[in-house]
C-alpha cells in the first residue's frame, strides 16, 4: 500500500495547504506511471492554479518531474555549456542566430526546442523548412554535434522529463495553462534535465506573449531564476517586449531567411540587439564574457557555425527556402508614422495562413507567414505595401485579414513612443 492516496493530495491543495515534499515525490511519480488519473492531476492543477504554491512546494515539484526521467550530462564536453529559453512570441526568431553565434564563442549550445502551438511559432517547424533539416537526434548524435560543431537545436527526446510531457498535455485541455508553479516547473524540469552549465531565460511581456502582465512576468522569471539557481544552474531572466513582434517577418521559411540575415552581418536592429543581449547573457554564464559576440557576427564565424550546425542534421544551408504559392498584399490605408504594429494580431495571421497549428498533430506550410514592411516608429505612405501575408491557400487569406484588422494605427510621429526591448534583467 501507498502511504498517499490522489484524493488527500487533491484535498490538501483544494484547502490552501502546502504539499509535503513525499506528497509531492508520490504524485508525480503514480501520475507518470497511471496510477493517478488524468481528471485526479487536472483537479489538483486547477487547485495549484486557484491557491499557488510555496517556492518550497515548486522546487520539490521540479524535482519531482526531473526525477521521473533521465538526466543529460555534457562533463566531457572540451567546452562550458549555455542554453536559452524563450516563453514564446511571435516573430521570436532569436534561437536560430544566437545558438550558433554563441558557439562561434567557444561555448557550446544544446538548444532543445518545440513545435509551435497556437499564435506562438515553433523553432523546430521554422528549421523542418530548410531541406532535408532533422529534428530528432540520439543523445549520441546531440553530444557529437556539440563537441564538433558547438550547437545543436533538436527535439527534446522522450527520455526528459517525462512527467512534464504527461502534465503539459493535460494542462492545455483543462484551462490551468496559466499557473505560475505549473509554467515555471515544466520549463526548469526539462532545462535542468538538460544538464547545461549556464541558463538564460527570454520571458516575454505584452500582447503577443503568454503573460500580457508585467508583474505577472516579473513573478514568473524570478521563480524560475530560483528554481535554476537552486539546482545548480548559473540562471539569469531578461523581460522583454512583445507587444511588437520582433524583426519583419512571422512564419517559418521567412523566419530562417531573416535570421540568415542576422547571421550575415544585417537583419533587423531589434532582432540583432535582442540575440547580442540573450548572446552576452550566456557567455557570461559560461564564463567567456572575454568575448564580444558582435566581432563574431561581423567577422563570419558566426554564419560558418550556422552553415555546420545546419549540414550536421542532414540539412542544406544553400538549397533555396520553400516559397509560397499564394500572396496578398495589403496596402497602407493612410499616410504617417507606424504608432502600433500589435504581435497577436500578426501572431494569429500567421497561424491562419497556416504557419501555426491549432492541434499538435496538425502540419505547417514551410512558405506561410507574414511580412511587414514597416515597424513602429517608420514612415508609411499611403496605398503603398504595409503587409504581405504568404500561404499555399488562398481561401486563408480572407481569416488572417480578420485577425490584422485594428492590429495598427497610423498617426503622426509625436504619439509615438519608442519602448525598451529589453525591460529588465532578473538574476
Amino acid at each position: 500500500m501507498s502511504k498517499h492516496d490522489a484524493v488527500e493530495v487533491i484535498l490538501a491543495k483544494r484547502d490552501h495547504g502546502e504539499l509535503s515534499d513525499s506528497q509531492i515525490d508520490w504524485v508525480i511519480d503514480a501520475y507518470t506511471r497511471g496510477e493517478v488519473a488524468d481528471e485526479q492531476m487536472s483537479s489538483l492543477a486547477m487547485a495549484i492554479l486557484l491557491n499557488g504554491m510555496e517556492r518550497r512546494e515548486i522546487a520539490r515539484w521540479t524535482a519531482a518531474m526531473i526525477a521521473s526521467g533521465e538526466r543529460m550530462d555534457f562533463s566531457a564536453l572540451s567546452r562550458p555549456t549555455a542554453d536559452k529559453h524563450s516563453t514564446g512570441g511571435v516573430g521570436d526568431k532569436i534561437t536560430l542566430p544566437l545558438a550558433p553565434l554563441v558557439a562561434a564563442c567557444g561555448v557550446a549550445v544544446p538548444q532543445l526546442s518545440g513545435r509551435g502551438l497556437g499564435h506562438t511559432g515553433g523553432t523546430l517547424d521554422k528549421l523542418e523548412s530548410i531541406p532535408g533539416w532533422r529534428a530528432a537526434l540520439s543523445n549520441e548524435e546531440m553530444l557529437a554535434q556539440l563537441e564538433s560543431v558547438g550547437a545543436v537545436i533538436c527535439a527534446a527526446g522522450d527520455g526528459l522529463a517525462p512527467a512534464d510531457k504527461k502534465l503539459y498535455a493535460l494542462r492545455d485541455v483543462t484551462g490551468t495553462v496559466e499557473a505560475i508553479p505549473l509554467i515555471a516547473s515544466s520549463i526548469m524540469s526539462k532545462k535542468i534535465a538538460e544538464g547545461t552549465g549556464a541558463l538564460v531565460l527570454d520571458v516575454k511581456v505584452g500582447t503577443g506573449a503568454f503573460m500580457k502582465d508585467l508583474e505577472r512576468a516579473r513573478e514568473l522569471a524570478e521563480v524560475m531564476v530560483g528554481l535554476g539557481t537552486d539546482a545548480g544552474v548559473r540562471t539569469v531572466a531578461l523581460l522583454t517586449d512583445m507587444s511588437t513582434p520582433l524583426g519583419l517577418t512571422a512564419g517559418n521559411a521567412v523566419e530562417v531567411a531573416e535570421s540568415v540575415e542576422v547571421l550575415a552581418g544585417g537583419g533587423p536592429a531589434d532582432v540583432v540587439e535582442l540575440t547580442l543581449a540573450l548572446a552576452r547573457e550566456m557567455l557570461a554564464g559560461a564564463g567567456r564574457d572575454d568575448v564580444d559576440p558582435a566581432d563574431r557576427l561581423a567577422d563570419g564565424s558566426a554564419m560558418d557555425a550556422w552553415k555546420a550546425m545546419v549540414r550536421a542534421q542532414d540539412g542544406d544551408p544553400d538549397a533555396p527556402l520553400p516559397v509560397a504559392r499564394e500572396s496578398h498584399v495589403v496596402t497602407a490605408p493612410s499616410s504617417g508614422t507606424l504608432t502600433r504594429l500589435d504581435a497577436m494580431a500578426v501572431g494569429l495571421a500567421a497561424w491562419r495562413l497556416g504557419a501555426g497549428r491549432a492541434r499538435k498533430e496538425d502540419p505547417v506550410q514551410a512558405g506561410a507567414g507574414v511580412v511587414w514592411h514597416a515597424r513602429p516608429g517608420d514612415t508609411v505612405r499611403a496605398g503603398e505595401p504595409l503587409f504581405t501575408l504568404l500561404t499555399d491557400e488562398p481561401q486563408r487569406f480572407e481569416r488572417a485579414l480578420a485577425s490584422l484588422e485594428g492590429g495598427y494605427d497610423i498617426g503622426d510621429a509625436t504619439s509615438y513612443d519608442a519602448a525598451p526591448l529589453v525591460i529588465d534583467r532578473i538574476s
